[in-house]
C-alpha cells in the first residue's frame, strides 16, 4: 500500500508540474487508439505537447494543488478513460492536427458510420453460403456467378450518423470497406477556467474560407458605393471615376483624344439613325 501511495504522490506531483507548465489541458478519448500511432504522434508533435495518462482521480487531486478553476466542472465533463495532452498552444490548431492524424479503419458493431455507406456492384469476391443471409438482411440484392456472390446493384446500407451493427460491421469488413476512423478524438479542452467541448474544436476550413472571402467581397462592394478610399479600393475608384467622367464626355459631346472616337461613332449612328427615319418618311414613287 505504501508503495502505491508514492507511484500516486509521483503521478500527483508530476502533474502538478505540468499544470503550472502549461495553460492547456486537453482530453482525448483512448478509444480506437493504436500504439504506434501514438508513439508517431508524440514524435509529430515533440516539443509542442506532452501526453500522459493519469486516472481522473489523481487529475482532480493535482488540479486542486495546481489551485486551478472550475476543477469540478471540468472532471465531470471528461468521465472515463483518458489521455491528458498539455500544451501552450492554439487549442484549435491541436484540433486539426488530431483530425489529420485519424486514419481510416473498420468499423465495429455500435460505431456510428461517418458519412453514407454504399456497397458497390459487382463480384464481391465471398462464397455462398452464410453470408448470403448477411447480405439479404442489409437489404442487398444478389446473385451467385461463378462461385462468388455478386452485388446486383449499388445499395446504401447506412446514412451518416447510423449505428453500425455486427452484421454490417463483419460485411464491411469482409470487403475491404473502411467506415471507420482511429485516432485521438478530444473530449474537451481546459483552459485557464474555460472549458470548450471536442465538437466546438473542429473548424471547417473551407467553409470558414469561404465566408471570409464572401464577407471581404461584400465589403469591398460598399466600399466602393460610398467611395471609401483605401489602398485597396483606390485603384478600382479612380477607375471608375475615369470612366464615369468619359461617359459624360462622350454625353455633352466634349471632343479629347479619349472621346474623340466614341463621339464620332455615336454621330455616325445618329445620322444613320435619322437617315432611316427620313427615308421611311418619302412618299413611294
Amino acid at each position: 500500500m505504501s508503495t502505491v501511495s508514492e507511484q500516486k504522490a509521483a503521478v500527483v506531483e508530476h502533474t502538478v508540474t505540468l499544470l503550472k507548465k502549461y495553460d492547456i489541458i486537453a482530453v482525448a478519448n483512448l478509444n480506437k487508439v493504436q500504439s504506434g500511432m501514438l508513439m508517431d504522434l508524440r514524435k509529430r508533435l515533440r516539443g509542442q505537447l506532452e501526453i500522459k495518462t493519469v486516472k481522473n482521480t489523481l487529475m482532480r487531486i493535482s488540479m486542486e494543488k495546481a489551485e486551478k478553476p472550475a476543477t469540478t466542472e471540468f472532471i465531470k465533463a471528461v468521465a472515463g478513460q483518458n489521455m491528458f495532452l498539455f500544451t501552450n498552444g492554439n487549442p484549435f490548431k491541436l484540433a486539426m492536427n488530431l483530425e489529420k492524424s485519424k486514419v481510416e479503419s473498420f468499423a465495429k458493431a455500435g460505431d456510428k458510420a461517418l458519412k453514407e455507406l454504399t456497397i458497390p456492384a459487382g463480384n464481391t469476391g465471398i462464397s455462398p453460403g452464410p453470408m448470403i443471409s448477411k447480405f439479404g438482411g442489409l437489404g442487398i440484392k444478389t446473385r451467385i456467378e461463378a462461385g462468388n456472390i455478386w452485388v446486383i446493384a449499388d445499395t446504401v446500407v447506412a446514412e451518416s450518423g447510423d449505428v453500425i451493427t455486427a452484421d454490417m460491421a463483419d460485411l464491411l469488413q469482409r470487403l475491404g470497406i473502411k467506415a471507420a476512423q482511429s485516432g485521438l478524438s478530444l473530449k474537451c479542452v481546459y483552459e485557464r477556467g474555460m472549458i470548450i467541448p471536442g465538437a466546438d474544436l473542429i473548424i471547417d476550413v473551407p467553409s470558414y474560407r469561404k465566408q471570409f472571402m464572401e464577407a471581404v467581397g461584400g465589403a469591398f462592394q460598399v466600399a466602393l458605393a460610398s467611395e471609401y478610399v483605401t489602398a485597396q479600393t483606390a485603384p478600382t475608384l479612380v477607375t471608375m471615376a475615369l470612366q464615369n467622367a468619359k461617359r459624360v464626355a462622350v454625353e455633352a459631346g466634349y471632343i479629347t483624344p479619349d472621346t474623340a472616337a466614341e463621339i464620332i461613332a455615336k454621330a455616325n449612328a445618329q445620322a444613320k439613325s435619322l437617315q432611316e427615319k427620313v427615308d421611311a418618311k418619302k412618299p413611294a414613287q
